[in-house]
């Protein structure tokens, strides 16, 4: 097929189509259950971010959940590199895309057993990254407001695994944008420490020391763990350790890391300054140039601009 000029394309099933061709049935069991898996990475300048990372991730996401997605990990980095490249034409120079893979357990048999399905069921896609509507974030500081709605204990449902299990995560972030459409959640582990957000890692900052929740209660992110290398290679102490909202109110700094943010400073929590009120602080800003270089991309200025 003849690359698109107006449409992007994903992988669906073994094929390469227009968006708009690509139909889910509506037995299929992500739709259905939450009964899928994904992942998600981004491009700087038009070049994917650690693919070999989010591709380990996923798969262990996939053994977790008992799904076979029916295709190697190489060949589905190799799909994804095709996905990336077919749609690069339709973003500007100074754009970027969110890269992601999702595969759910299949689509349910009418008639059949509960658990009967088809077979897996696979999209590749991108999604331009929400430059504009984020890009406030990087001049004001995000407004963290931590819901009732605590986080799925791990004795549950493992946070290790992407799942397509979201609504936890989106009932919290609809108690918070009901108080203030702005605001970002972090919700509570069921022990009453902070944890995680939808699709955000936190972390504090505090006589000199990083600190950011245990790896058991949250999804471990690449961006996550990038910053985590990168302080550690600036010569700074990181620690996971619980962290109640204290820790969080007494901060001198406070970070989220995300894959389209990569990594954003926290103004306040539930309408408490963080530190002097000024966003960046020192050592998030530090941790930025530090990101910036690792990725040869100004990812702060490309947000910034679109102010």
């Amino acid at each position: 097929m003849e690359r698109l000029a107006n449409e992007r394309v994903a992988y669906f099933n073994g094929e390469i189509l227009p968006e708009s061709q690509v139909r889910l049935p509506f037995r299929d069991r992500g739709y259905k259950y939450g009964d899928a898996v994904f992942d998600m990475t981004r491009t700087f300048g038009h070049r994917i971010f650690k693919l070999q990372q989010h591709m380990d991730r996923f798969y262990r996401s996939l053994r977790y959940a008992r799904i076979d997605p029916g295709l190697t990990p190489r060949q589905m980095m190799d799909i994804t590199a095709a996905v990336l490249e077919r749609n690069l034409h339709l973003i500007d120079d100074d754009e970027d895309y969110w890269v992601g893979q999702r595969v759910s357990r299949g689509t349910d048999i009418p008639g059949g057993d509960f658990g009967e399905s088809t077979g897996p069921n696979v999209i590749v896609e991108c999604t331009p990254l929400p430059l504009k509507a984020r890009a406030r974030l990087f001049r004001d500081g995000i407004d963290v407001i931590v819901p009732s709605v605590r986080r799925t204990a791990p004795d549950s449902l493992s946070p290790n695994a992407k799942t397509h299990n979201y609504l936890n995560l989106i009932m919290g972030d609809l108690e918070v944008t009901s108080r203030d459409p702005d605001a970002w959640a972090v919700l509570l582990d069921a022990n009453g420490n902070l944890c995680e957000g939808m699709g955000s890692n936190v972390f504090v900052v505090r006589d000199g020391r990083i600190s950011t929740p245990k790896v058991q209660f949250v999804l471990p992110g690449v961006s996550r763990q990038t910053v985590i290398d990168l302080a550690v290679a600036e010569g700074m102490v990181v620690l996971e350790d619980d962290l109640s909202l204290y820790d969080a109110y007494t901060a001198e700094e406070v970070m989220l890391s995300s894959t389209s943010l990569c990594l954003c400073p926290v103004r306040s929590v539930n309408g408490a300054p963080v530190g002097d009120g000024k966003v960046p602080g020192p050592v998030t800003r530090r941790l930025l140039d530090a990101y910036c270089a690792l990725v040869d991309y100004d990812f702060v200025e490309q947000y910034r601009k679109r102010l």
